[in-house]
């Protein structure tokens, strides 16, 4: 028998059994993340059975990590990330200091030395990115306000990482030693570290909005699209590694500031939808490799611990985050929304935990409680948000904002008849609305983009800020009293969804959708549109027209 590399083998075993317990999570109607968690668990040296190489499937699970990265940076600005600034800096700052005290709490219960307690309450304080990423995905929020502030709140945690991974060498060396002469030390490693990330920053921002942007406009203009997705590639992968070689910067945040710095550029949507397989198929690679991270037997050895810890994460992190966020005058619903996204832990979490046992600050027990935290978290995440969910479709408001700036509409059923109802504000949506508007319809708008509602409903336009994928958004819309639906959204299989609801809603309505690809054409019809646009084929049409009115014409002979 023909001998198989780890490599192969890792992607094989982890890929394929990821789909296998993601489809059959997704049947019962939960996150698929619990399944390819559960894939990383069976594969895993604790488990009997089959066993894949953890080592290569965290390595690969980076590469996930980085395309990620660039992935939300793309959908990022620089105006976005200061405009959040005054929130987020304070507020994960208060955040990691609330986890940290809680930690060390722990610590103290369960008898840990006051260093043990210190470096665990720092691991449980930062919150994974890939978890934040997946879930605002799913929720379809990932460009919205909570999106971002959950972002600009994850960036702070990062150089928060960066800052703790520089100097927490020479604070266990004075605190063990106890002689002043680490706090020289320390000052060092720190001003060290800061003045790494700020010429990376200003690398970024004064040779990157430069290089970048033009690098990828010459390789668009070649015409090849195999160039231009491995340009795209490159510069993810490179920037990401020169950050992490060079400037002491994670690989996460080097991506993100790529990705940030290509976002003002034309070419950002279409290199965002380039590096969509890629990401999709990586990130979950990483759930894989954390589960196979997990020894479910130390819930039964530290069950108070794992408790206890878990706790302080959803408390110290979440329930932090959530109060910072109100206090400055956000809704109850992004105020939940950050909360609920970040009160779980993951990759950045194990790096200092690997550190600290390193030092000999932690133990390998005390880093199995670190590891069960996370995998429990990121189980119970997609639970959290769910319920969240359910709370935002009620618009419930249980704590008033002290100054609001843009109060959340409560989810009550429209009173328009004879109506328009279009799904997503994006560029299509946002064409068809004006023209709906100028020729006199009532028009009602469904978008997932909290911001994008605010400033429709500034314009006097009707707007629900939801998944219209949600039978309890649709069903707010009257569709049974309106005249069209009209799904704008670009997402074939979601779209086929709302398109079904919206004929079980109203058998008589006119129903136009769009698509990309003909099999989205005969998907879309079979749940019920009347009309499928698409988009190559309405161009093909327009072109061929243009070319007949200007051909001249052949007529019989005489």
């Amino acid at each position: 028998m023909q001998h198989v590399s780890p490599l192969v083998g890792t992607l094989v075993v982890g890929i394929g059994l990821a789909f296998l317990f993601g489809t059959l999570a997704n049947r019962l109607r939960i996150s698929p993340l619990v399944g390819y968690l559960v894939a990383g668990v069976v594969v895993g040296p604790f488990t009997p059975g089959i066993m894949a190489d953890a080592s290569m499937a965290g390595q690969l699970a980076e590469i996930g990590l980085i395309l990620l990265m660039f992935g939300v940076g793309l959908h990022f600005s620089l105006k976005d990330l200061l405009a959040l600034w005054t929130v987020v800096v304070p507020g994960a700052i208060a955040q990691v200091a609330v986890t940290i005290s809680l930690g060390m709490l722990v610590g103290l219960a369960v008898g840990w030395p006051l260093a043990a307690g210190f470096a665990f309450g720092l691991a449980l304080s930062i919150s994974s990115t890939v978890v934040l990423t997946r879930a605002l995905q799913g929720a379809h929020l990932l460009d919205s306000q909570r999106g971002h502030l959950a972002f600009g709140w994850l960036i702070v945690q990062d150089v928060v990482t960066i800052i703790a991974l520089v100097v927490m060498p020479p604070i266990y060396a004075a605190m063990t030693s106890g002689e002043t002469a680490g706090i020289g030390a320390l000052a060092g490693a720190l001003g060290g570290a800061m003045l790494r990330l700020a010429i990376f920053a200003v690398l970024m921002f004064a040779v990157g909005k430069r290089v970048i942007p033009a690098l990828l406009h010459y390789i668009a203009h070649t015409g090849s699209r195999e160039l231009f997705r491995l340009a795209v590639l490159t510069i993810a992968l490179v920037v990401a590694f020169a950050a992490a070689t060079y400037f002491g910067v994670s690989l996460a945040l080097g991506a993100f500031f790529a990705g940030m710095i290509l976002s003002e550029s034309e070419l950002s949507q279409r290199a965002a939808e380039e590096t969509l397989p890629l990401r999709d198929a990586f990130a979950v690679l990483f759930f894989v490799s954390i589960g196979m991270l997990f020894d479910p037997y130390v819930i039964a050895r530290e069950p108070v611990a794992v408790v206890l810890s878990l706790l302080a994460v959803i408390i110290g992190t979440g329930g932090t985050a959530f109060v910072v966020v109100r206090s400055f005058g956000y809704s109850f619903t992004t105020a939940l929304t950050v909360g609920v996204g970040l009160a779980q832990i993951g990759e950045f979490s194990f790096i200092l935990a690997d550190l600290g046992v390193d030092l000999g600050m932690l133990t390998n027990d005390i880093r199995n409680i670190i590891l069960a935290t996370s995998i429990l978290s990121i189980f119970l995440n997609p639970a959290l948000f769910a319920a969240a969910s359910r709370l935002r479709a009620r618009g419930v408001e249980l704590v008033p904002a002290a100054s609001d700036p843009a109060p959340a509409a409560k989810l009550a059923p429209t009173t328009l008849t004879g109506h328009a109802v279009l799904v997503g504000y994006g560029r299509v949506g946002q064409m068809l609305a004006e023209n709906l508007i100028q020729d006199g319809w009532p028009l009602l708008v469904i978008e997932d983009a909290a911001d994008v509602v605010e400033k429709l409903r500034a314009r006097g336009i009707e707007a629900i800020e939801g998944n219209a994928a949600q039978g309890m958004v649709l069903g707010i819309a009257n569709l049974a009293r309106a005249r069209v639906l009209i799904v704008a959204i670009p997402n074939g299989f979601e779209a086929g969804q709302i398109v079904e609801q919206g004929r079980r809603a109203n058998p008589e309505l006119d129903i136009v959708a769009r698509a990309h690809f003909d099999a989205e054409v005969d998907h879309l019809i079979a749940h019920g549109a009347n009309t499928v646009i698409m988009g190559e084929r309405e161009i093909a049409r327009a072109m061929l027209e243009h070319v007949k009115s200007r051909l001249p014409r052949t007529g019989g002979t005489s």
